[in-house]
């Protein structure tokens, strides 16, 4: 499995960066050649949601469905943090997303752990190096709008 972290502060307070990072819809709009649907479609992220991203073009491509596990929101002064388990026919593993409120900000961490089924553990670095390049800029671009 390849791991990455990815740690970012924000000017913005821990409610608004927690909204705009969990706000998957919007995670389709900066990474390439994906689009994102969540079921159910109505009402506000929960356990039990799941997270579709579509990667490919027309019919060439996978899906990467993502189940929230873990979703507290922060409150206060207190953290939020939440958990999806990867559970696709190509990535599996986990993404944990925290947002914690820090000098007025917010400060971020992601962290993930990820395997291409059938791809060797000969890969994972550059699996790592990747997904922290294209999940870092993710994170800009949301925290930015």
């Amino acid at each position: 499995m390849a791991h990455f972290r990815i740690q970012r502060r924000s000017p913005l307070p821990a409610g608004e960066t927690w909204r705009r990072l969990t706000d998957w819809r919007r995670h389709g709009a900066h990474v390439p050649l994906s689009g994102v649907t969540v079921r159910p479609e109505e009402g506000p992220t929960r356990v039990g949601t799941v997270v579709v991203v579509r990667t490919g073009v027309g019919p060439a491509g996978f899906d990467d469905p993502m189940e929230v596990v873990r979703w507290d929101p922060p409150a206060g002064d207190a953290p939020g943090g939440c958990r999806l388990e990867k559970r696709g026919p190509v990535v599996l593993g986990w993404a944990e997303i925290e947002v914690r409120p820090r000098g007025g900000g917010s400060e971020v961490e992601w962290r993930e752990e990820v395997r291409l089924r059938g791809l060797p553990r000969l890969f994972d670095p550059p699996t790592a190096w990747s997904g922290r390049l294209l999940f870092g800029r993710v994170v800009d671009a949301l925290l930015k709008q």
